[in-house]
């Protein structure tokens, strides 16, 4: 694939190659680059960081439903070769959903799948609200100011994914410095991969004759039975145990903006009207750098007067999909009462998030209980005072210091 074998059906030039640079970011501000690759069309053409060549960038909506649910579209090409990519280190391992299409991919994900249902997670509820209960009690004993960050968001969502995983407390917190270190593109991801790694497939392997919920009991259960395979298994465990960093990250955007924006904190305070603001931050929050895994086209597809080549890579931007005008109008404004919401906030087609029921569950809880216990919650530094994250995956404050009443 060669920028001058690559034109469009139509035999006019194709879109120049961009490159993008993946700025460190403050605060929810959109990335410019990604909003001028919106505006220069459907499908453009992207050079990252860190891997080799150029890939598509498809931002609308629609082609963003499509491509993530089109066969002509794999992930698993992709584990075979270098392509333009935002992280400096890429190992795929084999197992991992990320990059398994269907129908191994629905194989690899029913050992799990019962751990993330909306049944499992209404069991779930209870026991995360005492978790988080436990940690907003210590915050108001010690009484304001205090990092909600450091005390409530990191801890929490780490606590929860660790109860579905069934990680022994006095594993948390090693488990926890891997997988922070390995959604950091500041380096050292590959050792953090293989200390991760080694403790899933101790964890698995003794866990083989287990009957209990947790998904390295479910792993263990599935090797045993010869459903899969023990790497499969910790393919599979990895990218699920690294899930309440993104929580982390993705509540501490949402925060900021209710407490960086008095009628969204008012809307916020109201129960009721509560869940559809949710839900629109959702849509609105840049929560990642750059982009997620990349495709690869299996065949030909034509697509906007595009011939998307077989072998090329392909790239989805869900955060471009959801500031699509066509579908949600006045995109860049927060809109509570925004109806219909067709957001892509946690992906689309086969790879929708496997964590998902699980996220929302914890965002509703972490809101509604820091609003309820901490009355007049308000930032206690400046809002340009907030640090944020560098060089990471994914966005978010690296400190929220608050006071309240």
């Amino acid at each position: 694939m060669t920028e001058e074998t690559t034109t469009t059906f139509t035999g006019q030039a194709p879109p120049p190659v961009r490159d993008w640079p993946v700025p460190d970011l403050d605060g929810t501000v959109f990335d410019p680059v990604l909003a001028e690759l919106m505006r220069e069309g459907p499908l453009t053409r992207i050079r990252l960081p860190y891997g080799e060549g150029w890939a598509w960038l498809a931002t609308r909506h629609e082609d963003v439903r499509l491509i993530t649910n089109d066969p002509r579209f794999g992930r698993a090409g992709v584990t075979t070769r270098q392509v333009t990519r935002t992280a400096p280190h890429f190992e795929p391992r084999r197992g991992s959903l990320a990059w398994a299409d269907p129908p191994d991919h629905d194989r690899l994900r029913k050992p799990v799948a019962g751990a993330f249902t909306v049944a499992a997670m209404k069991r779930m509820r209870p026991r995360a609200r005492r978790m988080l209960d436990a940690l907003v009690d210590g915050v108001v004993a010690d009484g304001p100011p205090a990092d909600l960050v450091e005390r409530v968001l990191e801890p929490f969502p780490v606590a929860v994914v660790s109860e579905v995983m069934g990680v022994p407390a006095a594993d948390r917190e090693q488990v926890h410095a891997w997988t922070r270190q390995i959604l950091s593109t500041s380096g050292g991801a590959e050792a953090a991969e293989r200390g991760l790694d080694g403790w899933i497939r101790d964890t698995v392997r003794a866990r083989a004759a287990g009957t209990g919920d947790d998904v390295y009991s479910l792993l263990g259960a599935a090797v045993a039975r010869g459903e899969i395979g023990e790497e499969e298994a910790v393919g599979l465990a990895g990218p699920l145990q690294t899930g309440g960093e993104a929580v982390t990250h993705i509540c501490g955007q949402l925060l900021y903006l209710l407490l960086t924006r008095p009628e969204l904190m008012e809307r916020a305070l109201d129960a009721e009207r509560r869940v559809p603001l949710l839900d629109e931050l959702l849509r609105h929050i840049p929560h990642r750098s750059g982009v997620g895994p990349a495709r690869i086209a299996l065949e030909d597809v034509d697509l906007h007067g595009v011939r998307i080549a077989e072998g090329d890579p392909v790239y989805v931007s869900y955060l471009a999909a959801n500031r699509d005008p066509d579908v949600f109008p006045d995109p860049d404004r927060i809109d509570p009462d925004r109806e219909p919401n067709p957001h892509l906030a946690f992906g689309n087609g086969p790879h929708f998030c496997t964590g998902a029921v699980l996220a929302r569950l914890q965002t509703e809880l972490l809101v509604d209980t820091l609003l309820r216990r901490l009355p007049g919650l308000r930032l206690a530094v400046p809002a340009e005072e907030v640090r944020w994250r560098r060089r990471t995956m994914i966005r978010g404050p690296q400190a929220l210091p608050c006071r309240w009443d």
